[in-house]
């Protein structure tokens, strides 16, 4: 029986997320740290493949609902794979968040910490695994306003900065505010969270906070916030994970309802610039370069067709060809193209060419060659 389960999981070839534990020896410390670090499922198969680092402060509770959640949203297209690491800090808390009384700024062991992560923990991540230059810092508490320290580098590590509950440092408020207020080269991706039954000063910081974040007109800053009802400082975290990566990367994400209603459909311009637009993107945010989802072609088509600007067919062929060379998507744009156009001989024989393409996802042969026969029937070609 054992070995008919092993056989049947080897034969489903099923993937999962793979979970490391590592040993980094610093030399600013003076010690050695413990990571965990979950990375993507096909981690291995995919040689060619870099990824999103995620850093995890408080790892030693706070990384597993961090993996578990972007293994979750990564698996289904809302977010790109992702390496995560936690560093273990459940007996150096105090030390490793160490600040002056004089300036509030990390001080002794709080800024070798600060240096471990800037100059020790990253290059290790860098030399040692796949990862990209978009970062994103999580942090809980302490540690969530310990993260904002990096923001104040005039090269900041990290993009994307999860703060749960921050207990805010002296000046930290101010300070934040001015740097989030200021125009910058990369976007900054910032996300807040408390919760009504948070600890009563973490709440009403970051509440005040919230409102000073959100009045600043910062076109590089992307902020979102949240007070969850009813949630503990120590609960809230499970809510505000997936809505920081929800968040963080929505414009990654596949179009949806609200996305096609609130902005393709009343903008004036092309729906396939629109798409071309959000790719692109997705590439200067993240550093990926992502496969145009047939679901996104399947949206600008249907803008096309409710706002009847036909002519765009052909762009979206040419779009579609690039990402889907073998397939009929491509084929099916370019006879509707002609169709609208009065020029019915030409899509028929383009519906007829789609028998030696491959079907893809709602584009089937036999449609188009179904399609291919009605105009020859009716026009008699």
């Amino acid at each position: 029986m054992k070995f008919f389960v092993i056989s049947l999981l080897l034969s489903l070839n099923i993937s999962f997320a793979q979970t490391l534990y590592e040993t980094i020896e610093s030399e600013v410390l003076g010690t050695s740290r413990e990571l965990k670090i979950q990375l993507p499922r096909n981690y291995e198969d995919n040689l060619e493949k870099s990824y999103p680092l995620i850093v995890v402060f408080d790892g030693d509770y706070l990384f597993e609902v961090v993996a578990g959640n972007v293994d979750y949203y990564s698996y289904w297209g809302d977010m790109p794979e992702a390496i995560v690491v936690g560093v273990n800090q459940v007996n150096s808390k105090a030390q490793d968040y160490m600040m002056s009384l004089n300036d509030y700024l990390p001080s002794k062991t709080g800024a070798q910490f600060y240096d471990f992560i800037e100059n020790e923990l990253i290059v290790f991540m860098n030399e040692n695994y796949r990862s990209l230059n978009f970062r994103m810092a999580v942090g809980h508490g302490k540690s969530a306003n310990f993260i904002n320290y990096f923001m104040f580098n005039t090269s900041p590590v990290f993009n994307a900065y999860v703060a749960l509950s921050p207990s805010l440092s002296y000046n930290m408020e101010e300070n934040l505010t001015r740097r989030l207020g200021m125009e910058s080269k990369a976007k900054t991706f910032y996300y807040l969270a408390t919760a009504t039954l948070d600890f009563k000063q973490n709440k009403n910081e970051a509440i005040a906070l919230n409102s000073k974040i959100s009045a600043l007109e910062n076109s590089t800053l992307l902020y979102a916030y949240d007070n969850f009802e009813d949630a503990t400082h120590y609960s809230l975290v499970a809510q505000a994970i997936p809505k920081a990566l929800q968040n963080i990367f929505i414009v990654f994400q596949p179009i949806s309802m609200k996305e096609y209603k609130d902005y393709i459909l009343p903008s004036e311009a092309s729906p396939v610039a629109y798409l071309i637009e959000k790719y692109d993107m997705i590439e200067s945010l993240f550093g990926i370069e992502k496969q145009i989802l047939v679901n996104d072609f399947r949206a600008i088509a249907a803008a096309i067709e409710n706002t009847e600007q036909f002519e765009l067919y052909r762009d979206l062929a040419k779009l579609a060809n690039t990402h889907y060379p073998d397939s009929t998507i491509a084929s099916y744009y370019l006879a509707r193209h002609y169709e609208e156009l009065g020029r019915l001989k030409k899509a028929m024989n383009i519906y007829y060419s789609a028998y030696m393409l491959d079907d893809i996802e709602g584009y089937s042969k036999d449609d188009m060659l179904e399609r291919a026969d009605e105009i020859k029937t009716e026009y008699g070609y």
